[in-house]
């Protein structure tokens, strides 16, 4: 299966566009409708996708007043979708910022069992500084602090994962004994941010341990993503800067003793489709002229550390010099790297222009387009060595994502990148990844 792609659908509340709600056949009215989300994740199950993915942002976003959001809890929800879907699987996000391991690791092998083998983990450290303010914090974590946090966050996570040992419960009736207690361990963790004695009260999981994904691009971000991640999320819009992502995370993942084949590289695609290219360019300029600028604007700073951008004609040129550099920044560091370099390549540029572009997919790649050339970009891709799928975001829900299941996922099936049946149940299989053997922290048994 080296040669076949992977697709996930990322899903927000009315699509990825930040004026979707507006759109005719959006219906925001839905979006705490937990049957809205069963019908999408169904959507995927009939298109063969690996995955349904979800985000979260433990804060009102900003212009709650100007912008459709949700408020499911990502795990709630992946457990209700579970039950009405059986191949698709269900990835949710979860800071390691503003969670403890122990309830994370819990609530995670739980999604696995209720699933079947089907859940992954979403891995962030959490920019916002709302979610902050959240969670007892006077501002965000520094970018350094959040990364060393998760290193640690992560080995605890595993270890609880792995306190169980695959045989440990033996249910045996006659001698009354339900586990075999010398393979259930405790982990005793003691690091600089955790203390946690363990076992996990939950037998191991179908999987072993979740899916790990991570979305992080910055130079620490990448080196967390090489030595933990199994699925990465990232935002390219050049062929070229793709290939050159995939080669050095796949490079830094060997270089931890991975196989790289099991790091895969998942770049977010947002398609606008018609049925012709003039079709489709029609849907691109009806959601640009529903925009709004304050959003967008908003969006924008939150991107660079919150640096006010009213003042700056929206019509002018991008003003770079008001900006913090990328590697300064210390929210949004991987992101804001998209934005300096999508303007760099562009110098006339105007503020409202690049409030455009990122209105759709914030930094990620787009397309607009017919089936066949929304194909054609990702298969060049793929072949290209750039990705080995797409974390697919449609731009408005339910329709685009219809339009991408029904018409180009045939297409991509044709050309035989795309599976035409799921070959097995759980998310490690759709990637091709190993089940992970237990490992033990600790020798001591929770006897």
């Amino acid at each position: 299966m080296a040669s076949r792609l992977h697709l996930n659908v990322f899903v927000p509340a009315t699509g990825h566009h930040e004026a979707s709600w507006r759109l005719p056949g959006t219906t925001p009215e839905r979006v705490d409708d937990v049957h809205y989300y069963r019908e999408i994740a169904q959507t995927a199950e009939r298109g063969r996708f690996d995955s349904i993915f979800l985000a979260d942002v433990p804060a009102v976003g900003r212009h709650a007043d100007r912008v459709a959001q949700s408020s499911f809890e990502p795990l709630t929800l992946l457990s209700a979708l579970a039950l009405v879907t059986e191949h698709i699987g269900l990835i949710g996000t979860a800071s390691t910022t503003y969670t403890e391991p122990y309830n994370l690791a819990r609530q995670f092998a739980s999604l696995d069992h209720i699933s079947g083998g089907r859940a992954g983990w979403n891995i962030v450290t959490s920019w916002s500084s709302a979610a902050a303010h959240n969670f007892g914090f006077d501002g965000r974590l520094g970018h350094t602090d959040r990364y060393e946090r998760a290193t640690e966050y992560l080995e605890v996570a595993t270890a609880l994962w792995d306190s169980w040992e695959d045989d440990a419960v033996v249910v045996d009736r006659e001698r009354g004994i339900y586990a075999d207690t010398d393979k259930v361990h405790r982990i005793d963790h003691a690091g600089a941010h955790f203390l946690v004695r363990g076992p996990l009260n939950a037998a191991r999981s179908p999987q072993g341990h979740p899916v790990l994904v991570q979305a992080g691009s910055s130079v620490e971000g990448r080196a967390f993503a090489a030595r933990f991640a199994e699925a990465i999320f990232t935002a390219q819009v050049d062929l070229g800067d793709a290939q050159d992502f995939y080669r050095d995370v796949k490079a830094q993942a060997a270089a931890f003793g991975r196989d790289p084949g099991t790091v895969k590289i998942l770049p977010g695609l947002s398609p606008i489709i018609g049925s012709t290219e003039a079709e489709a360019r029609r849907i691109e300029q009806e959601l640009t002229d529903l925009s709004i600028p304050e959003v967008g604007l908003a969006h924008l700073s939150s991107r660079f550390d919150d640096v006010d951008l009213s003042g700056f004609p929206l019509d002018g040129p991008v003003p770079l010099h008001a900006l913090p550099r990328p590697e300064d920044v210390q929210g949004a560091q991987s992101r804001s790297r998209v934005i300096f370099d999508m303007v760099e390549r562009e110098p006339g540029l105007t503020l409202r222009g690049l409030l455009h572009r990122l209105a759709g997919a914030r930094g990620h790649g787009t397309i607009v387009g017919t089936p066949e050339q929304v194909a054609d970009r990702i298969v060049t891709w793929f072949e290209a060595g750039a990705a080995d799928g797409f974390n697919i975001m449609p731009p408005y829900l339910p329709g685009s994502f219809d339009a991408f299941v029904d018409h180009v996922v045939p297409i991509l099936q044709s050309r035989g990148v795309f599976r035409t049946e799921y070959e097995s149940t759980t998310l490690r299989d759709h990637y091709g990844l190993p089940r992970p053997a237990a490992r033990r922290s600790s020798p001591v048994p929770v006897s």
